[in-house]
């Protein structure tokens, strides 16, 4: 069986680090921790390290959370669904909104549960996914803050994350004015000014954030200490956190190119031949992995020499060259994952999951 494993050390490290740099620059901060897909065991590591505010997508995750420790604050982080809200009054400490007929639905949830609910209000600032637009936001605001059993505790925004559109300073300003309009307008205090992701780590590192901007919520650069504008390493953080297993279940020298009439796969593909590979072999590698558990696209191998030649739903075709590791059948093989990579694997029920 396939197995994920996480390292227990270079995900430590890489908390201390943020940890450190957001404590230096008064940020408050949360972890998102949807790529863990609500893995009690992950989610107890993190808990452990001293994380105490949990940010994800998935209610199930929130309740697996609370289930774990009660006390640590639960923050939903797209717009709910109206079906969903009593189960978000119960496991979500706060949640982000953009429309009002849901957080009107939520304020009378929170009064039936007996709760305040917090919220915070997304504002869009051109990445085109949720938010409101930023000329109805006081409108919004006026129509929201006397509601009861409901608190607005920030205004926040999310970049990057559908159309790739970058922070920059001129939209933290931006944001940061936004705070100071509806404070002005409304003699209300808005306590976080979230604009800060993973994305936006370099800005702070650089000293660009403005003071305003005081609350970030972080889940890639935790897990894969990537700065996310170069693509590279960041300087100070841990890469490999996460490290994907496969067996080799075959191992056979076969021909490059396959033999006989050419359609499509499964994954509805047709092989390009390359003519000059007629009559060519190389070792190949089966893997007990598939399409159904991830895409190849976000699989790196660990070691030199080693390319993929292809998958179906639930094998891994390795072209092992002239197989000069000295593989055999009943081998690993490990791979480096992406984030994308990442949050296959662990949504899939078929691969293992451990801690080193």
């Amino acid at each position: 069986m396939a197995y994920l494993e996480i390292y227990k050390d270079k995900l430590e490290h890489n908390f201390l680090f943020l940890d450190k740099l957001f404590s230096q620059n008064n940020i408050s901060w949360g972890v998102v921790s949807k790529i863990l897909c609500g893995n009690k065991t992950y989610l107890r590591l993190l808990k452990d390290l001293g994380i105490r505010e949990f940010h994800d997508s998935r209610l199930s995750n929130l309740r697996a959370i609370k289930r774990l420790d009660n006390e640590i604050t639960t923050v939903y982080i797209k717009p709910p669904a109206k079906r969903i809200i009593p189960s978000l009054v119960k496991y979500a400490d706060i949640s982000f909104n953009t429309q009002l007929e849901t957080i009107k639905l939520i304020s009378f949830e929170a009064g039936r549960q007996n709760k305040t609910h917090k919220i915070i209000i997304m504002i869009e600032m051109g990445d085109l996914r949720e938010g409101v637009m930023g000329e109805n936001l006081v409108d919004f605001y006026s129509n929201v803050f006397e509601l009861p059993n409901i608190e607005i505790i920030g205004l926040g925004t999310n970049l990057n994350c559908l159309n790739g559109i970058m922070p920059t300073v001129d939209k933290m300003i931006q944001l940061s004015l936004y705070k100071q309009l509806i404070e002005a307008n409304f003699k209300k205090k808005i306590p976080w000014i979230s604009g800060g992701s993973s994305v936006t780590i370099p800005m702070l590192l650089k000293r660009m954030i403005p003071k305003p901007i005081n609350h970030f919520r972080i889940g890639e650069t935790l897990f894969f200490g990537n700065n996310l504008i170069t693509g590279k390493p960041l300087k100070g953080m841990k890469q490999g956190v996460f490290k994907l297993f496969a067996e080799i279940i075959e191992l056979s020298e076969k021909p490059l190119v396959p033999i006989g009439e050419i359609g499509t796969n499964v994954a509805g593909e047709s092989p390009e031949i390359n003519e000059n590979e007629y009559g060519k072999t190389s070792c190949r590698a089966i893997l007990d992995i598939g399409l159904l558990d991830i895409n190849t696209n976000h699989l790196f191998p660990s070691k030199p020499g080693l390319k993929f030649s292809g998958a179906s739903s639930d094998m891994l075709v390795l072209d092992l060259g002239n197989n000069r590791h000295n593989y055999k059948v009943g081998d690993l093989i490990s791979f480096d994952l992406s984030y994308m990579g990442a949050l296959s694997v662990l949504n899939s029920d078929y691969i293992g999951k451990t801690v080193k």
